[in-house]
């Protein structure tokens, strides 16, 4: 078999990096905006990365026709999409029926996370904490302060840190509203899954549906891309029974890149407009290589530590790094923009402040990245 596809991925046609990028643009809602709900987005997209409230609201503004913030506000707040940790052990928003589904098959991770905590549990029966925790969160959501402390006192002797850690990775807990909803406030409080969306949690599927739904999203792409996009190991077994239903190409390092037959694979010429994303955007997370995105010469450059930078596309590629000051949107390129496109930026951060901060004035102001 390794001969074979050895073969075969030595003979695959070559999808150099502007190819692949224009494909990733059109799979992520960015080479031209969707008319579809938010809610579509959601799925479509296999979820969105939102360890804070607002970048959710940025990602769809970026990919949606006729978005405003009230088209996730509005089926968060009744349930129909969620915020939970998942994918990579960060928080998502996810649909419903994702939320279900998803958790339970990246749960080998939350249990790789779990075991790194082991020496603060010694003793603590982790069965009888989750159902211990179940009990705490569904009789009323809980801060994780609280939900901590409440397991302290059945484990008085355990890391306080990693009781609620162990709650967290053994229960699927979901951030209770108004968490998450456009121009609220409010603290973190957990419940369950089940109990916040009154249906059980659906068994751990196969991963071959989620790759098929990551290819849509992100294809092509590699085995490593959806692992790394995915915080899962050993999916090529997944790959390769899907390999007949697939086709094949190769990057410009002879990486495998498997897709979607009737995916679209735009040319490589096709325009790409300016776009500004959130930080943490899933375009710039969900590949182990992400050239396709971020030229060789800025990589790192839009992270520093543990955070992440609001960044801009120009012509598909990483261009800078955008914020919100008190009265200005600050675009700082990591490069000179010519006029012409530092005219399109303007016009798509005009458009990004009128569907996400409408009636309030913002001058637009170019700066340098600040090393």
């Amino acid at each position: 078999m390794t001969k074979t596809k050895r073969t075969t991925t030595a003979s695959a046609p070559v999808l150099g990096t502007r190819a692949l990028n224009r494909a990733t643009l059109e799979r992520q809602l960015l080479l031209r905006r969707s008319p579809m709900s938010a809610t579509d987005a959601v799925a479509h997209l296999v979820g969105l990365q939102a360890q804070n409230v607002k970048p959710p609201y940025y990602a769809l503004a970026a990919r949606l026709d006729g978005f405003a913030p009230e088209a996730l506000s509005g089926p968060m707040a009744d349930r129909t999409v969620v915020r939970i940790v998942t994918l990579r052990s960060t928080i998502h928003t996810h649909t419903a029926d994702d939320c279900l589904t998803l958790r339970p098959l990246v749960q080998a991770a939350r249990d790789r996370e779990l075991h790194l905590f082991r020496s603060g549990l010694a003793g603590v029966d982790l069965d009888r904490l989750a159902v211990r925790a179940r009990g705490l969160v569904e009789a009323e959501p809980r801060t994780m302060k609280e939900l901590r402390e409440a397991l302290l006192e059945d484990w008085p002797d355990a890391d306080p840190q990693a009781l609620s850690v162990a709650a967290r990775c053994k229960l699927p807990l979901v951030q209770v509203t108004p968490r998450g909803l456009w121009g609220r406030s409010g603290q973190v409080r957990l419940t369950t899954a089940e109990h916040w969306l009154g249906r059980p949690a659906e068994p751990a599927p196969a991963p071959d549906d989620t790759v098929l739904r990551y290819l849509a999203a992100f294809g092509p792409a590699s085995v490593k891309d959806m692992q790394t996009w995915a915080g899962l190991t050993r999916l090529r077994d997944a790959f390769e029974r899907l390999r007949p239903r697939l086709v094949t190409f190769r990057d410009e390092n002879g990486t495998e890149l498997f897709d979607l037959p009737d995916a679209p694979r735009p040319d490589a010429d096709t325009p790409a407009p300016p776009r500004f994303l959130p930080e943490f955007d899933n375009l710039l997370l969900s590949h182990a290589d992400r050239s396709r995105v971020v030229p060789a010469e800025l990589k790192g450059r839009h992270w520093k530590g543990n955070v992440a930078y609001r960044t801009f596309l120009v012509d598909g590629f990483l261009a800078g790094l955008w914020r919100l000051d008190e009265d200005a949107l600050v675009v700082e390129p990591f490069g000179r923009l010519d006029k012409a496109a530092r005219a399109e930026v303007t016009v798509e951060a005009e458009r990004m402040l009128g569907v996400l901060h409408p009636g309030t004035a913002y001058d637009i102001r170019f700066g340098t990245v600040r090393d």
